[in-house]
């Protein structure tokens, strides 16, 4: 880019603007980014208490901010992300999310998302691949489902 030409704009989207879509027990998910090209992702969730996420690999690295609420791993009990935790999950790790049913109210977490998430049966075997252009699809379906919108406004990066 030279210095003439107009530098890029900042992309804002409200907390509004995006449904938070119905994941029934598990709770509820706002998609806010997604890069096709990279396969980065980054959703807002809030977890119902006594939320389980079956147990996943990760092929790229994750960050979390937990905003509030109680949740863990069940493989780690002993980290507990509360209220302003930040949380660094390297490539390859492998773990099954977790939110106590005594929680007061919705767990909210923010996950950016590098790669793929490969849900495992009890065997370790691939039961499922949830990357970027997945949840893209999935989130767009739900929002037309649960809302009538067709094609939520989020950030799409190809």
């Amino acid at each position: 880019m030279s210095l003439t030409e107009p530098a890029p704009t900042a992309i804002h989207r409200g907390n509004s603007d995006l449904p938070m879509v119905d994941l029934g027990d598990l709770g509820l998910l706002q998609l806010m980014q997604v890069d096709l090209a990279t396969g980065v992702w980054v959703v807002h969730q809030r977890f119902t208490p006594g939320a389980l996420i079956q147990k996943h690999k990760h092929t790229g690295p994750v960050y979390a901010f937990t905003v509030s609420g109680r949740w863990y791993y069940l493989e780690s009990p002993d980290q507990v992300n509360t209220e302003g935790s930040y949380l660094h999950e390297p490539a390859g790790s492998v773990h099954t999310l977790h939110v106590p049913s005594d929680v007061d109210g919705p767990t909210d977490v923010w996950f950016t998302i590098f790669g793929a998430n490969l849900n495992l049966d009890e065997d370790d075997n691939v039961e499922m691949v949830v990357d970027a252009a997945f949840i893209y699809e999935f989130y767009k379906a739900m929002c037309s489902e649960q809302f009538g919108v067709a094609d939520p406004p989020v950030i799409v990066i190809e």
